[in-house]
């Protein structure tokens, strides 16, 4: 678990894209709220896609596709919280 913690914290992209997809959104959506690129949010959601972080809700749709924290993505961001508090 300490290295998918690990993982998203080194990736200030993928740590923002994370924290941002409690509620289901599109990439556009993301990039546009966090003032990121598109391509850069493509990326980070790809990679955490891959480790189990998010998932796609609508993966069938070839545009606005919705993407969501999943269970393993929750308790990683459970434990950042927990090291917020502790500092």
């Amino acid at each position: 678990m300490y290295e998918l913690l690990s993982y998203v914290v080194r990736g200030k992209v993928r740590l923002k894209v994370l924290k941002i997809l409690r509620r289901p959104k599109t990439p556009t959506e993301i990039a546009q709220t966090l003032k990121i690129h598109r391509p850069s949010v493509s990326r980070a959601i790809i990679a955490l896609k891959k480790k189990g972080l998010i998932v796609c809700l609508t993966p069938k749709e070839k545009k606005g596709r919705l993407y969501v924290v999943s269970e393993l993505g929750q308790r990683v961001l459970r434990m950042l919280e927990e090291e917020d508090d502790e500092t």
